[in-house]
């Protein structure tokens, strides 16, 4: 695509308009996966409660979050008079640019990624790890004290299985021996008894795929471990004082940082966009297909969550991610680095 602008705009240009495409052809799907996502959520929520959902604007109700987003648009942005007013505005803005730039690096299928950088791994997590910094600034220009409360909660809880999360992925990345998001995914390919393709078949590192699992919950701050937006404690956290776009920036951000994890758990573990197992009529389907047909699968375990599991105490979640989850990743990893010591480079034979 560069090549092609390049012959009227010159490189620099060419390469200026290509990516601008690239990123546009991305961030405008997202925006509406997110919205068709938010109703999926509320169906799947409703039927294991036995009840109908959003099914009045649209066929089916499929128009029910364009009428919820038309509705916070047209609404007035309220800024309390006590707030730190640039604070406030930058927050939900911040949250919502940090869940669009981690996709930059995540592979659709073949070839199909905007930046195939070589430290793509390190990239999502730095970059996944800023969205923090939204939520506690979100909590202290309100100038309120429940999102306060529910800022300080957030970076204690996010922090906390970032930990665990680091753990995994040292996992993956001596699996794969690559830092490269591609290069995990190719590293997959008939991982297991020579036909399946995916790390979480491997009985080393399906118990790592289990701990990403939950703690892409956790660090999302889904449902058991919503704490940062407990509403019988909190009101509704560090939104409280939110309204208009500014809150609708949040609600975006979040389910885009979901959609993001559902992807990671994809990429991670479970082959990306390679097909469950390697047989060739399998390939016949575009990579893309099977890598969203994933992401799908495990929002629906998200949502199945959301809707069957209690809310934790917040002693429960710092427990969980620190007296779990931290011993048994950095246990996993010792164990992983020795069987491949062992197996792959011959240490001791």
């Amino acid at each position: 695509m560069t090549d092609f602008f390049a012959q009227y705009l010159g490189y620099d240009g060419g390469w200026f308009v290509a990516t601008l495409i690239c990123i546009l052809l991305i961030a405008l799907p997202l925006m509406l996966a997110v919205a068709m996502i938010i109703y999926a959520d509320r169906k799947i929520w409703a039927a294991m409660a036995l009840r109908r959902g959003p099914n009045v604007v649209g066929p089916f109700g499929l128009l029910q979050s364009f009428a919820d987003g038309a509705k916070v648009f047209l609404k007035e942005t309220i800024i309390p008079s006590s707030a730190n007013r640039g604070l406030f505005l930058i927050a939900p803005i911040l949250t919502f640019t940090v869940a669009l730039i981690v996709w930059a690096v995540i592979p659709f299928g073949p070839g199909m990624v905007l930046a195939d950088i070589n430290v793509g791994l390190l990239y999502i997590l730095a970059a996944s790890s800023l969205s923090v910094y939204g939520v506690i600034i979100a909590g202290w220009a309100s100038n309120s004290k429940y999102p306060f409360y529910s800022a300080l909660r957030a970076a204690a809880q996010m922090v906390s299985y970032e930990v665990s999360i680091g753990f995994v992925l040292i996992a993956v990345v001596l699996y794969a021996d690559s830092f490269n998001l591609s290069a995990i995914i190719e590293a997959q390919r008939a991982h297991i008894l020579g036909f399946l393709n995916g790390f979480g078949f491997n009985p080393l590192l399906f118990p790592m795929a289990v701990v990403f699992l939950i703690s892409s919950m956790a660090e999302t701050a889904r449902t058991p471990f919503d704490l940062t937006e407990a509403e019988s404690e909190l009101v509704a956290g560090y939104q409280t004082e939110y309204s208009s776009m500014s809150f609708a920036l949040f609600w975006l951000g979040e389910y885009g940082n979901v959609i993001l994890m559902c992807g990671l758990n994809a990429v991670l573990f479970w082959g990306g966009w390679l097909p469950p197992v390697d047989w060739a009529p399998l390939y016949y389907v575009p990579g893309i297909f099977w890598f969203f047909g994933k992401i799908l699968f495990f929002f629906f375990v998200f949502s199945w969550v959301k809707a069957t599991v209690p809310r934790y105490r917040y002693d429960q979640l710092m427990r969980l991610g620190w007296k779990i989850f931290l011993p048994l990743s950095l246990f996993w990893v010792f164990l992983i680095s020795g069987w491949l010591m062992l197996t792959r480079y011959g240490v001791g034979s």
